[in-house]
C-alpha cells in the first residue's frame, strides 16, 4: 500500500495507542476510533459509545487536536492521548463520575500508570474535579515507557503550520492544562478534554471579565475562576479573559 498522509498519521497514533496499552495497561484496553478533531482551545478528549456501525456495533473515541501538535513535544502530546486512555479505562472497569468530573479512581489509576493529577497541571494542584490536568512523574510508568517509543520519532508526522499560539505564547502555559466540559455537535457532553488557557496578562483588579468560546456570552466575577455557561444552546466551561 502506498504510504499516504493519512496511512502515516493514523498508524503513528495506533501503534501508540497500542504501546501505550500493551506498557501500562497491560492490553486491558478494548479498540476504540482514534480521530483528529479541531476544537477551540482544547488538546484532546474521551467520548464513550461515539459511533456505531451497520452491525449496531458500538465504539468509543479518542480525540486529539492537530492544533497544538507543532507546539509541543512528543511526551507531553503522547501523555494527553494516554491521559484519555485512563478515562477509556474507567469507562469499561470502573466506576467513573458525572461526565467531565475527575473523581479518586481516575486519580489512583493516573498515578499508578505515571501521571499525577492535578487542577494546574503542577505539584499541589487539586486531584479531583471538573478541571483537571496532570504532570508526567519523574522515572514513572509513563515516562520511562515513553522513552522507549519516542526514540523512533522526534515529532508526530504531521504538523498543523497554523497553530494556534506560537511557542514563545505557550511557555508557562503548557504545564498548566486544565480539563472540563466541551458540548458535542448533538448536544451532549464529550468527556474530560484538556484545555488550553489563551495567554493574558496579570489581572491587577478585583473582577475578570469572563467570555464563553461558544456563544460569547460575557460575565464578570472574580478572577481566577471557572464559571460553567449557562446558555441551555450551550454548556460550555467560560474562561477568563483580560479585564
Amino acid at each position: 500500500m502506498k504510504e499516504t498522509p493519512t496511512n502515516e498519521m493514523y498508524a503513528f497514533l495506533q501503534n501508540a495507542y497500542d504501546y501505550f496499552n500493551a506498557t501500562l495497561f497491560n492490553n486491558e484496553l478494548p479498540h476504540c476510533l482514534l480521530t483528529l478533531q479541531r476544537k477551540n482551545g482544547v488538546g484532546g478528549y474521551f467520548s464513550p459509545n461515539r459511533f456505531v456501525n451497520h452491525k449496531n456495533q458500538k465504539t468509543d473515541e479518542i480525540a486529539l487536536n492537530p492544533s497544538v501538535f507543532a507546539i509541543k513535544s512528543v511526551q507531553e502530546l503522547l501523555s494527553i492521548l494516554v491521559h484519555e486512555q485512563v478515562h477509556l479505562w474507567q469507562e469499561h472497569y470502573g466506576k467513573p463520575s458525572r461526565r467531565g468530573y475527575h473523581n479518586k479512581e481516575w486519580g489512583d489509576k493516573m498515578k499508578k500508570i505515571g501521571l499525577y493529577p492535578s487542577d494546574t497541571g503542577k505539584e499541589g494542584g487539586k486531584e479531583t474535579g471538573e478541571a483537571m490536568a496532570h504532570y508526567i512523574i519523574k522515572n514513572g510508568a509513563f515516562e520511562i515507557a515513553c522513552k522507549e517509543l519516542i526514540t523512533q520519532y522526534e515529532q508526530f508526522p504531521w504538523l498543523d503550520t497554523k497553530p494556534p499560539y506560537s511557542t514563545q505564547t505557550l511557555d508557562g502555559i503548557v504545564e498548566g492544562l486544565l480539563g472540563n466540559l466541551v458540548k458535542t455537535q448533538d448536544g451532549d457532553f464529550s468527556g474530560n478534554p484538556f484545555v488550553i488557557p489563551p495567554n493574558k496578562k496579570p489581572n491587577k483588579s478585583n473582577r475578570s471579565k469572563y467570555t464563553c468560546p461558544c456563544c460569547k456570552t460575557s460575565v464578570w466575577g472574580k478572577p481566577n475562576i471557572s464559571i460553567l455557561c449557562g446558555n441551555p444552546d450551550c454548556g460550555s466551561v467560560v474562561f477568563e479573559e483580560d479585564s
